[in-house]
Order: structure tokens, then sequence, then C-alpha cells
């Protein structure tokens, strides 16, 4: 079972500014049908039919669902989906926060979630990683790619926040480029992911308030969000991470 793993950046959609151009996120005030036509292109591009990618709701919660075929709408209040459906894409959207891709090729599972500060600092990766479990996975075998997201030289945040992240996520607790507190949420959860058994973590190292290809809140306010997506192709072995910006 092959596992496709993609993450888009802002370049080839209909978007105008301050969304341009390839905004795949709804609720954040871009022009439904510009993001209508974007989520249809990207599907297209990826060989898929627009039902077959099962979005969320994100809420910066810690809720890990299985879903098991498309759905007609967002899925509601979720931070974090599991599915052992074939050539169904499970998609995270993200301007700054960390999106994660979790596989067992040999179960047949895949996940996606969506870890910002809030959501990393409740547990949605270890209730993504349950999910897995409860599909078939084995800890020992999940393979997860932490996607493009602020990074630590970047993520300023108040002493007694960082301090308050970093007793619910250690290791995420870092010094920006000024010397100011900081949060490294990857290094936190690739911490997290190891202490629970995760042995292969890949990253992607591009950091989306330095990386102008990619959306970031942070840098801009109102802007985008970029997706990563993940699903099982019956056709073939297993794949590592593709980088894809549906130019």
């Amino acid at each position: 079972m092959r596992i496709r793993r993609v993450v888009t950046t802002r370049a080839g959609g209909r978007s105008k500014p301050p969304y341009d151009s390839f905004n795949l996120g709804g609720g954040v005030g871009d022009d439904p049908d510009a993001v209508a036509a974007n989520r249809h292109r990207l599907a297209t591009e990826l060989g898929l039919e627009p039902d077959r990618l099962v979005w969320m709701e994100q809420v910066h919660g810690r809720n890990a669902e299985i879903v098991d075929g498309p759905r007609a709408s967002a899925v509601e209040a979720t931070d974090a989906i599991v599915t052992t459906e074939p050539n169904l894409a499970l998609v995270a959207l993200c301007a700054d926060c960390v999106p994660v891709l979790l596989a067992d090729p040999r179960a047949g599972v895949v996940g996606a979630a969506h870890a910002g500060r809030v959501g990393a600092r409740v547990g949605v990766l270890p209730a993504a990683v349950r999910a897995m479990t409860e599909a078939g996975a084995s800890v020992d075998r999940i393979e997860v790619l932490l996607g493009p997201s602020v990074c630590g030289e970047c993520y300023e945040v108040p002493a007694a926040m960082q301090a308050d992240v970093e007793a619910h996520l250690p290791g995420s607790a870092c010094k920006t480029r000024k010397g100011t507190p900081g949060l490294d949420l990857r290094a936190g959860l690739w911490r997290q992911l190891a202490d629970a058994g995760v042995a292969k973590i890949g990253l992607d190292p591009r950091c989306t308030v330095e990386d102008k290809t990619l959306f970031s809140h942070r840098r801009e306010g109102a802007t985008g969000r970029l997706a990563a997506l993940t699903w099982l192709d019956p056709e073939g072995d297993s794949a590592g991470p593709i980088s894809h910006g549906a130019s």
C-alpha cells in the first residue's frame, strides 16, 4: 500500500490578495468561489474526486475521529482524523501551526492532525496516535511527517506562556533569534512522539514565517491556509513526502 503525502504552497490558485493565491481554507475571509475552485483544482491534480478530500472544522482541540468515507461537510470540531479507506485524502490546514501526517503502511492506516500551540499543549497528537491504533496501526510502525510551521527562532511568546506549554509539551521551550522566550512546537512534538514509541519521524524544515511561498498568519495577519494531505494509494509501495504547489 503506497502512502501519499502532499504539502501545498500558496502558488497557482484563484484567490486574490491577501489570500493569494492557492488558499485552501474556508472561513478566513476569502471568496468562497475562489476557495471552491482551489479545492477542486487540488483534487484534480492529485487524481482524486473532490469528495474524496476530507476536511476538518479545526478548533485547536484534541478530538480525533476515525472516518470511513467521504463527508458532505468538514468533520465538526476535530483536529485529527484517521482512516483505513483507500483513496480518501485527509486534510490539515495551517498557516503557522504544525500539520502532522501519520501512517502505518503495513496496517493501511493514515492520519492527519492540526497541532497549533493550544492543540499541541492539550495533546492532539497523542489523541491522533490512539485513533491510529484503534484503527489497527501499531505505534512502532507509525511514520510521521511534521510539516512546515513557524520555527522556534520566529515564535516569540510571553515567558509565562512558554513555561505553561513546556510543562505540557516538554522540549518545546526555546529562545528566539532575538534572545526572547520562544516555542518550537515541532521539537516538542518530536519528543512527544519519540517518548510514545514512534521511531520514524520526518521533518519539513521550512518556517512559514520566513518562507514567503507559504502562508503565515504571524507574518501577514489576514492570509490563506496551506494544506497537508495524506491518503492510501493501493497502487504500489510506500512513498515519502511530496511537496506540491498545484501551480
